[in-house]
């Protein structure tokens, strides 16, 4: 019996240990399915944006080849290659610039707020940050160059207001996105004040109420760079800190992180970034919200991989819909940010439908 009883120990442990094996090897497997597809997610976006670029320069009435390009940027000087170079790679650099802050924006926020829902746009930061660029412009004309500066204290007042007025024990994903809509419809009912106010004028204030980019200049990509090259450098350092973010806060607490100033810090990156786009491209709704959600399907959770590949898919996004909106209705222009509503509207619909936290 004794003997009966030791072999069907054995062969139990026997069976637990291949089951083990079994579970390993597959885990194994899938983390080498998800990198290959991340791998494979960062190639194709690369190329497909690379591609998205030569492709915008190309539509227009002035057209010219890769090596016409090529020549007349870094070898002789090309009439045609200049004309685009003035007027068209600006505008292209500004929307990749804008689509990549705009995106990484829309991560940090829904780390910070652990909600999926959360957009800058959504629950009125760029609303906030357009609002206190169009006063600089109405106002104070002179202080043109201080415009970046005052919107990013503008989105900085937003998140504030969002956030203590969401404030009741702990943050609902369901009363940030109410409180936010709220104060989006606030800030962009007195911008649009102010553009009534200011007669319209496309060059100044209506551009950044309305999302338009069509004037941009080398001035306005001076302006951008900076500030974004910045804010998307501390996205990319802050990454393994917004997977703690994802945790319990006692369990992150409990690991040495200071949870209330790194959820501050990572929030103060966000507005940066969106509200430094906002003074220059304008109010974007949803892009924060779709990039971000196709790019956790594509290369997982991690942040480190995410707010990297989020920079790469936004900026592909927000110029592949500024290229459409300046060819769909040629010789007239359809605003990006009009794009992105059309295509964000519906998808926003859809999330919050899936979404068990809302369900009622």
């Amino acid at each position: 019996m004794e003997t009966i009883e030791k072999n069907k120990e054995k062969e139990a442990e026997a069976l637990i240990t291949e089951e083990t094996v079994n579970s390993e090897g597959q885990d194994k497997s899938r983390k080498k399915k998800k990198m290959a597809r991340a791998v494979m997610s960062f190639a194709v976006m690369t190329v497909l944006l690379v591609i998205l670029f030569f492709a915008a320069v190309n539509i227009g009435s002035l057209k010219v080849s890769f090596g016409d390009l090529l020549g007349g940027l870094f070898v002789k000087y090309n009439e045609d290659v200049a004309t685009i170079y003035d007027l068209r790679f600006p505008r292209i650099i500004i929307s990749m610039l804008a689509g990549a802050a705009i995106a990484v924006s829309g991560v940090l926020f829904q780390a910070v707020l652990k909600n999926p829902l959360a957009d800058p746009g959504i629950i009125g930061i760029s609303s906030g940050a357009s609002f206190a660029a169009v006063l600089i412009i109405a106002f104070a004309p002179t202080l043109f160059f201080f415009t970046p500066l005052f919107a990013f204290l503008g989105g900085v007042l937003a998140f504030f207001l969002v956030y203590s007025l969401s404030w009741k024990g702990g943050l609902s994903p369901l009363r940030i996105i109410l409180v936010g809509v709220a104060v989006n419809s606030m800030f962009t009912g007195l911008s649009s004040a102010m553009n009534s106010m200011s007669g319209g004028n496309m060059s100044g204030v209506a551009s950044i109420v309305n999302g338009n980019i069509t004037m941009k200049i080398w001035d306005d990509v001076k302006t951008l760079v900076p500030y974004v090259v910045i804010g998307l450098i501390l996205a990319v350092i802050f990454s393994g800190k917004c997977n703690l973010l994802s945790l319990e806060d006692k369990t992150a607490r409990s690991l040495g992180v200071n949870v209330n100033t790194m959820r501050i810090t990572i929030s103060l990156v966000a507005v940066l970034l969106a509200s430094i786009s906002t003074a220059v491209a304008g109010t974007i709704s949803f892009l924060g919200l779709i990039v971000p959600h196709i790019g956790r399907i594509l290369v997982g959770s991690d942040h480190k991989a995410l707010i990297p590949f989020s920079m790469l898919f936004g900026a592909f996004t927000f110029l592949l819909a500024d290229t459409i909106g300046r060819t769909i209705a040629s010789p007239y222009e359809v605003s990006a940010s009009i794009i992105m509503s059309v295509v964000g509207g519906p998808f926003f619909i859809i999330l919050l439908r899936r979404s068990k936290k809302y369900a009622s």
